[in-house]
């Protein structure tokens, strides 16, 4: 064999040694390199699924730590890919999905101009200043009387009525005697005189009495005022005392315009602001007037305060007792720049006021609750003082979803301030077990910031029969007015209304005695003007503003005279009537169906007493 052969072998079997190397030094790393992914893709998965969160395909904001069933639907849970951002203990993440079927909405915190028109209902009513009482200076009786009718018109000066007098026949005689007697006893004279100037005789008059040398058995009586008599308190035959009004007498040229202002509407209302009014009476024309007057007190019944412009009147077209209806264009005192958000932001237990605000920056919408100060109320928005920042994201609409989602996730919500887990077909806050019912009503007050009134026990006497029955045909008409509300028949509205205004006055009060019938007239008089409010005011909003202390006085009525159905009564509660201040209702069931809201809202609400 040649040498060059040889090279040539040797050459060949070499390369084919580093082949063989490099192939299996590429199987060895490779297979180590695969075990080790496939053992660090095992540690992952295990990690994962402990860390997996459970949810339900219907209920996609239900978020569990381990599977089992859907707590609203019952549907078995499904698993959900968490986050890897770290998430606030008590913010609850929601998926993009959840978000569309809950119609979750944000928007962001903005500052801007703050502006509300107020409407105001209110009458025509006499400028207490200028009503004066034409009163008798003599005692005696009226022989003539020259007004004879309320409306009309007298001047100042102008013979009103002829009075028989004994004392002015006997001050005549003694005027006289003095006159005989002048040169010898002059101050017997001056008094003579005084005595018929207290009886406001006029100089002229006593020095006719004097010329005359004869006395008169009736006396004129002049007006000393001018305007329009708006109550006539005599007749002709009446025997009247020195002092006694005969006529209450008003200068209709100047009136004024009073209007009830709510206490939400009492922050837009200052001194000397500008108001526009209409007159039903008037259609067609626009008055207009300033803010002259706001009363400083708040009506316990009505909850609403006295704000008043005063209207020069000289052609008289605006007459006492006349509805108007004002409007304000009122802003608050300020630079302009208020913190706004949308009332549908906002929930309302009562005590608190809370918002849901978007954590940035998180893989999946995540939300927290955070307690805010809101300000006054706007047509459709709120002012914020405090709690909030420019910038913010917060949930606008589908809040109560969002809040439902909390609650049940155990975070921090409206109803659970705590935090606590919530069981399944209960909501926190709330007392589902028969065990905690000797509690309730702390309950209640604590989940709506409002003092349910105690029962107080019956300390009347026993009630006739016949002031039983008035009693519960007027609760039965006002069951009829509620329902009319849950409605929303304005027509019905009014129709139990003007019933319910009748049973009021049918009410047998001569059955009822001492303590018994005062408690009666208290409670009687704001439900009156309650009433009257529901048969003027025009639109279901202002009607059911004026059935809340409705509602109220007949709650106290039936605590103080008894329930004489054979069945019990409700009263229950809305947390969102307006603008969640809540209001309350008597109902003959315990089924919730809320006059304040009507099919918007019907189910709002919960029974807060039970008068039996």
């Amino acid at each position: 064999m040649k040498v060059k052969d040889i090279l040539s072998n040797t050459y060949v079997k070499a390369g084919l040694l580093v082949l063989a190397g490099l192939l299996l030094g590429w199987l060895f790393f490779h297979q180590s390199e695969t075990t080790v992914k496939t053992n660090e893709k095992a540690v992952h998965e295990h990690s994962e699924t402990e860390n997996q969160i459970w949810t339900c395909a219907m209920h996609p904001q239900i978020r569990m730590d381990e599977p089992g069933d859907c707590p609203i639907c019952g549907m078995e849970l499904i698993p959900l890919q968490s986050s890897n951002v770290e998430i606030d203990d008590q913010a609850i993440e929601m998926s993009e999905s959840a978000m569309k079927l809950a119609e979750v909405q944000t928007s962001v915190v903005t500052r801007g101009s703050v502006a509300k028109e107020v409407l105001l209902y209110g009458k025509i009513q006499i400028d207490e200043r200028r009503k004066q009482s034409q009163t008798a200076h003599v005692p005696g009786r009226i022989e003539q009387l020259m007004i004879n009718v309320t409306g009309e018109q007298v001047k100042k000066g102008q013979l009103i009525a002829v009075i028989y007098s004994p004392e002015m026949i006997t001050a005549q005689k003694e005027l006289l005697e003095a006159l005989s007697l002048k040169d010898k006893y002059p101050a017997l004279m001056d008094a003579a005189r005084e005595k018929l100037r207290n009886w406001k005789l006029s100089d002229s008059q006593i020095s006719n009495m004097e010329k005359s040398g004869k006395v008169t058995s009736t006396f004129n009586l002049y007006a000393n005022t001018s305007g329009i008599v708006v109550d006539r308190k005599v007749n002709e035959g009446d025997y009247i005392s020195t002092g006694a009004v005969l006529f209450d007498v008003t200068d209709l040229n100047k009136v004024w315009g009073v209007f009830d202002a709510y206490e939400s509407d009492i922050a837009w209302v200052t001194l000397n602001q500008p108001v526009e009014f209409t007159a039903q009476a008037i259609p067609g024309k626009t008055f207009s007037g300033k803010v002259s007057f706001i009363d400083p007190v708040i009506d316990p019944s009505t909850r609403i305060a006295r704000v008043r412009i005063e209207l020069n009147n000289p052609d008289r077209q605006l007459k006492p007792g006349m509805f108007i209806n004002g409007l304000i264009q009122s802003s608050l005192p300020g630079n302009g720049d208020e913190l706004v958000i949308p009332q549908t932001a906002v929930l309302w237990t009562g005590t608190r006021s809370v918002v849901y605000v978007k954590i940035p920056n998180m893989e999946h919408p995540s939300f927290k609750m955070r307690e805010i100060t809101l300000g006054p109320a706007m047509k459709n928005a709120y002012i914020v003082m405090g709690g909030l920042t420019e910038g913010e994201e917060i949930v606008t609409n589908g809040t109560f979803s969002v809040d439902a989602a909390a609650q049940l996730a155990g975070k921090t919500s409206m109803m659970n301030p705590e935090g606590e887990k919530v069981s399944s077909g209960s909501m926190a806050g709330m007392d589902m077990g028969d065990e905690k019912n000797a509690k309730d009503s702390k309950d209640i007050n604590s989940m709506t910031g409002m003092d349910i009134p105690e029962k107080k026990a019956k300390i009347l006497p026993p009630i006739s029969e016949q002031f039983k029955m008035k009693f519960e045909i007027l609760v039965k008409n006002y069951i009829a007015l509620k329902d009319a509300f849950v409605e929303s028949d304005e027509v019905q509205v009014d129709l139990a209304a003007q019933n319910l205004l009748k049973s009021i006055s049918e009410v047998a009060m001569n059955q009822l005695k001492g303590d018994a019938q005062k408690k009666w007239m208290d409670f009687q008089k704001p439900m009156i003007e309650n009433v009257n409010g529901i048969i003027q005011m025009k639109g279901l909003e202002m009607k059911r503003k004026h059935f809340s202390p409705i509602s109220d006085n007949l709650y106290l009525m039936l605590q103080t005279f008894g329930n004489s159905a054979d069945t019990p009564r409700y009263y229950q509660y809305c947390p969102m009537a307006f603008d969640n201040k809540g209001a309350y209702w008597i109902s003959d069931e315990t089924e919730i169906r809320n006059p304040y809201f009507g099919e918007k809202m019907l189910k709002c609400g919960e029974n807060k007493d039970t008068l039996n």
